[in-house]
């Protein structure tokens, strides 16, 4: 068996039924509500009042099992940068459907993926910089809130050839070495005021995953009762309590380096926290040199800097079949999956692509059923699924 290290997984997808207008750069016509729409009514499984779209990845990272929630605001939020892109700006009641919808469908996940020695099962949520170029390259093709559901096979990630130790998306374009190797202690000790009860913090060490090496030095917590703890408010509310952190982190670090600034922003959670563990450390503040010296000198990094927070955060099974979860922050162009080690290859192959399809699309529309029965939305009929059953599209 190869040692543990990043793998590189390809995934065959067909090709996208619907021509980008002449002028337009592919991720401005990504993020149009044109697209939007055209992706629910080719790609959509279901609805709800609140305007989260439950769909099938046109270009997924898995073919064994994917599936993406979206909170849907194209047409009622024109502008994408004024979108919501993370859980504390959605109100109470769509927190509350966005959080049933995600354990509904990690437990469909769990029942048909029961064993960890044979699957790696995760979602992830991902949040974009709302200040970020629209047009700029490797801006993930939905500008609003999301989380990603998939499932790898872990015969097949060992069998992958490893991944580059430079591959860029790995590496957050150099973040994430500045995280690891800078930041990484008062990361965690300013995690440690998070007052939890079901998510327990591990060392960074105890949750990677033994194909890959990943998640690498980023602050982790096992889920205290498994799957069965998904079905309780209080622990989504320490998930969002984890986000919170994130959030208040993200910000007095990139406020130091935008403009060497320390007070404490007006919006953080944990104040007494920023002012006693962060802006009192040496190393965050040797950080947040070294990142605004590099802004300064180099005109492509500094382009690439996200200065509102954007962060991914995953639910994930481990080897040992524990839930953890685990949060950075997000970069340019790296996915979900790299987060856990796993660079996924995508292409153009309508063959192949068609010999998994089948099987796909009938756990998404069991899923569906299972969603329109907990009262989470409605189905949607697309013309692969047009009356709940799978029709394999002309050619």
């Amino acid at each position: 068996m190869k040692s543990a290290a990043p793998r590189v997984v390809s995934t065959p997808h067909r090709p996208i039924p619907i021509d980008i207008p002449e002028g337009v750069a592919p991720t401005e016509f990504f993020n149009s509500p044109c697209n939007l729409k055209h992706l629910a009514s080719e790609n959509g499984l279901l609805r709800n009042p609140e305007g989260f779209l439950l769909y099938r990845k046109a270009i997924g990272h898995s073919n064994l099992f994917d599936t993406s929630i979206i909170f849907d605001t194209s047409a009622k939020v024109l502008d994408p940068m004024g979108r919501p892109v993370r859980r504390d700006q959605l109100s109470r009641k769509d927190n509350i459907v966005f959080s049933r919808m995600t354990k509904v469908v990690l437990d469909y996940m769990l029942e048909k993926y029961p064993d960890p020695a044979e699957h790696l099962l995760f979602c992830g949520e991902a949040s974009l910089d709302s200040t970020w170029p629209l047009n700029k390259p490797g801006v993930p093709s939905v500008r609003m809130i999301h989380n990603h559901f998939m499932v790898f096979e872990n015969a097949v990630l060992a069998a992958a050839p490893q991944a580059e130790e430079d591959n860029p998306n790995l590496t957050d374009s150099g973040h994430n070495g500045l995280f690891l190797q800078f930041l990484s202690d008062v990361y965690h000790r300013f995690f440690e005021v998070l007052d939890l009860e079901i998510l327990k913090p591990i060392s960074p060490e105890d949750g990677k995953l033994s194909l890959t090496g990943y998640p690498q030095g980023l602050p982790s917590w096992q889920v205290i009762g498994g799957a069965e703890a998904l079905s309780s408010g209080k622990f989504w509310q320490e998930y969002d309590l984890v986000l919170k952190g994130f959030l208040d982190f993200y910000r007095a670090f990139f406020a130091l380096v935008s403009a060497e600034d320390t007070r404490v922003p007006a919006i953080s959670s944990y104040p007494d926290q920023i002012e006693d563990v962060l802006l009192f450390s040496d190393q965050f503040h040797q950080a947040a040199r070294m990142l605004r010296q590099q802004v300064i000198a180099d005109p492509a990094f500094a382009n690439e800097i996200r200065w509102q927070p954007a962060y991914k955060q995953l639910i994930y099974r481990d080897d040992q079949g524990r839930l953890i979860v685990t949060i950075s922050q997000n970069s340019v162009g790296n996915a979900i999956t790299e987060l856990l080690g796993i660079v996924v290859d995508r292409y153009v192959d309508e063959v192949a692509y068609a010999k998994v399809e089948k099987a796909l699309i009938d756990q998404l529309l069991e899923l569906r059923t299972r969603l329109v029965r907990f009262n989470l939305g409605e189905a949607v009929s697309t013309p692969a699924w047009p009356h709940g059953r799978f029709v394999p599209l002309e050619k």
